[in-house]
């Protein structure tokens, strides 16, 4: 059976796979690039430049000898081996990621197993950040409750984890007004909603003194979330209250207990 030949990348392209494979923080060291350059068939033209350069270099000039881009993607594929990353996932996924990103412009996306397969090409910034979104992804492996992606779904698409997280968690107050008919906010919402003597909203028969304590428990639970996460991104500017992908995470998660807990509350 014939070898497939790839087409030429464009230049705009392979200058951001270079950019990200030789990333001062988290791409390829030195001493990669001396291994995988010459393992991959191509030659390390200018070996003394700044890593992404020299990586594009070779890019380059291995283009314009043979018109296609084959031992290019031979590269990634070496220096993306899964088993490499044994221990460092975080940063497998971070850089897999942002190669997909740019791979998706020329219709190949680097699965898991650091393998390419083929998918439509992206046209616009918008459709690449879409298909190839890390935190959408994780929150995905979490099995997060749909509800979030309904409120906060252009957040995810650019990893907005402050706006991600101010729209999730107003999510729940919607929520709640929708299934009580309550026309309230905040504590007095969750208060009215979740009372143990007149609720609207029980997530048990509230039988015994056990199930009433899971209910103020549930309650308690609400109305800490949005003080800690709702009222604080409301009043604080990004740059001062600022989330990390892990803290996002788990803000998320307890978001979407708190929803699903809802979801099969009787009313």
């Amino acid at each position: 059976m014939a070898k497939r030949t790839f087409n030429p990348i464009d230049g705009g392209t392979l200058e951001g796979l270079a950019k990200i494979l030789g990333h001062t923080e988290y791409g390829l060291t030195g001493a990669e690039l001396s291994k995988f350059i010459p393992e991959s068939g191509l030659v390390d033209v200018d070996a003394t430049n700044t890593k992404w350069k020299r990586l594009y270099n070779s890019f380059i000039d291995f283009q314009n000898r043979t018109k296609t881009s084959n031992l290019i993607l031979k590269f990634i594929n070496l220096s993306m081996k899964p088993s490499r990353f044994i221990g460092q996932n975080e940063k497998f996924e971070l850089l897999r990621g942002e190669l997909n990103k740019r791979l998706s412009f020329i219709g190949l996306k680097l699965n898991e197993s650091g393998i390419f397969n083929p998918v439509e090409a992206s046209r616009t910034i918008t459709e690449a950040e879409l298909r190839v979104n890390r935190f959408k992804s994780k929150l995905e492996h979490r099995n997060i409750h749909p509800k979030i992606y309904e409120y906060c779904n252009s957040e995810l698409i650019t990893d907005n984890y402050f706006h991600s997280v101010f729209e999730a968690v107003k999510s729940i107050a919607e929520e709640i007004r929708i299934k009580t008919g309550l026309n309230l906010d905040g504590s007095d919402l969750v208060e009215k909603a979740l009372s143990v003597t007149t609720p609207l909203l029980k997530i048990n028969s509230l039988g015994n003194e056990t199930e009433k304590s899971e209910q103020k428990g549930f309650s308690n639970l609400i109305k800490g979330v949005f003080g800690m996460f709702r009222n604080t991104t409301a009043h604080s500017p990004k740059v001062i209250w600022s989330i990390t992908e892990d803290e996002a995470l788990d803000i998320m998660t307890t978001i979407s207990l708190i929803h699903k807990k809802i979801d099969q509350a009787r009313i």
